[in-house]
This record gives structure tokens, sequence and C-alpha cells, in this order.
């Protein structure tokens, strides 16, 4: 395997505290010596985990990566605000008691489950009238903020402390892209009846790449200098595998990587259910093609992302 191959791919890198994720992608971009290097969604300083890096022409599915399901086990305290939803945040309120039942909060926890509608916090990166959230927080000011829809598949509860004067709260959470987990907490907190804060966050999973798959920034180096870094590569046409796939004919292969259309009567004898979205063309060997995407006006799948331009060369 080249040096070029080896470095394109995704790199799940396990993102440690302090670091900003652009500070992670300038990070491995020196390491590396390469210069596409993109991440897939953004993770506050201070929280760590699954930051999954894109290198090379990878960056060009960064955006379907982004779009995965999110894991987190998360760390809630009751009985205390911050202006930041996290433990990093100046205290704005607090509770003289706490008093609640285990039950009553795993009760609590389950209701959350589905789609719920969350306001993004003041110290975020969203934008309203041109100006970042945070930059305005850090002003003195506020904005109002449009509620957003996001789906929380699972969370359930790891560890439960009500014998304290603010009760601890750990869980895991399987949510959408775009949720926030500070946010979950301060209103998992109101629903309780009390002031909560996040105080603690590790993003365990993005999509099937697993905290325990990724490589903290020393690893990287140290395995990049012995040339072993490229066998902890994730494929690109891997890290997107919910998309369906199909292995074309060697004529049809040909097509797609010059960017032709493909009907979907080419793929009658090819396991087709009459998928619809996004999917993934292989050649008859198996090669990765690219990305094509469902026309329905014409009942073919056009190209999206092409990372081969000739099949005849191999």
């Amino acid at each position: 395997m080249n040096a070029m191959t080896a470095l394109e791919g995704i790199l799940p890198v396990n993102k440690p505290a302090g670091f900003t994720s652009h500070d992670v992608v300038a990070k491995v971009r020196r390491i590396l010596g390469v210069k596409r290097v993109g991440h897939t969604g953004t993770l506050d300083p201070q929280v760590t985990g699954v930051l999954p890096l894109c290198l090379g022409r990878a960056t060009r599915v960064a955006e379907y990566v982004q779009q995965l399901p999110k894991q987190y086990e998360a760390e809630l305290t009751i009985g205390y605000a911050t202006d930041t939803e996290d433990w990093t945040g100046a205290v704005v309120a607090r509770a003289d008691r706490v008093e609640l039942s285990e039950e009553l909060i795993r009760k609590t926890l389950q209701s959350f489950e589905g789609e719920i509608e969350q306001i993004p916090p003041m110290y975020s990166a969203v934008k309203v009238d041109g100006k970042r959230l945070y930059e305005l927080a850090r002003e003195g000011k506020h904005a109002d903020r449009k509620p957003r829809t996001v789906t929380i598949y699972e969370i359930d509860p790891l560890n439960i402390d009500v014998g304290s004067a603010m009760p601890t709260v750990r869980f895991r959470v399987r949510c959408s892209k775009g949720t926030y987990i500070r946010t979950l907490c301060v209103d998992i907190g109101r629903a309780l009846g009390y002031p909560a804060v996040m105080t603690d966050l590790v993003r365990t999973s993005t999509g099937t790449i697993t905290l325990d798959q990724c490589l903290g920034l020393s690893d990287i180096e140290s395995l990049h200098r012995s040339g072993e870094l490229f066998s902890r590569i994730i494929p690109t046409d891997q890290a997107i595998a919910h998309f369906p796939d199909f292995r074309l004919s060697h004529r049809d292969a040909k097509a797609a990587a010059q960017g032709k259309p493909i009907g979907t009567d080419r793929l009658a004898g090819n396991s087709f259910r009459g998928e619809k979205g996004l999917v993934r063309f292989y050649d008859p060997d198996g090669r990765f093609i690219g990305v094509f995407r469902y026309d329905p006006t014409a009942d073919v799948f056009r190209p999206e992302k092409v990372f081969v331009s000739n099949i005849d060369k191999g």
C-alpha cells in the first residue's frame, strides 16, 4: 500500500480535553504532512472522545459522516445551573435542597426519547443575524433562538446517585446530529423541577466508529513515524456503509466512473429493492467508484461524488 492510499480515508481520533476540533485538525495536518484534513462535527474544547477526521479525498464524504447518529456518555448534576449549561460556566442558579427518587429520574430520562425540541444554548456556534451566539454571549448580549427538532433514539441511565446534596446522573444517549447534550441535561433538570448542568461528556461513537477504534494524538504520531498508521485508517466507503451498495458490470462501472447516470433497470439483477436517495457503486472487482443519488424524474442514479475517473486503469 503506497503512502497516498495509506493517508486517504477516515482517521478515528480520540479528542483530548483542552483542544478544539480545529486544533486537532491542525495538529494532525502537521503530523501527517497532509493538507486536506477535515473533521466531521465539532466537539467543545472540554469534551473528549470520538472525532473522525477525513484525510485526502475522503473530505468529500465528511457531510455524510456528519449526518450519522452520535452516542455519548454524560454526567448530569442536579442542583445548580450555569450560563454555559456545563461545568465551565458561571453559576446562575442554585437550589436550596434537592429531593428526588431514582424511579422518578429514570422515568424522566425515558420521557425524552423520540423527537424533542431544543433551543440552542447562547454559548454555541449557531449564527443569528450573521454573528455566532457565543460571540454575542461574551459581549453580554442575549439573542432570541428558534427551537430545533432533534431525535433521542435511546437514553439509558448508567448510574444514579440521589444520596448527595446535588444528585448526579450518568447516562448513555444515542441521538441525531445537532443534539446539544448540555441543553438536554438542563431540560431534564427542568422536567424534574430543578436547575441542572452537564458536568462531564464523552462522545463514544459516530455512526459505527467507536471509541475503542480511536487513536490519541501521540499514537497517531508514533504510528505514522513507524509506517503503521495506514492499518488504522478506515477506508472512505466503509465510513458511509449505511448507504446501500451495488456492484456494477464492467460497462456500467466505466460509465459511472465517467460521471454518467445509471438507470435502475441496470440494477434489476443486483439485489435492487427500489432504494432511493444515496447509494454506493463498485466495479466488478469491488473497487469503490463513488456515491450516486437517485433522480426520480428520470429513474436513474446520478453521480454525487466520484472517486475514480477511468475503470480501465485499475
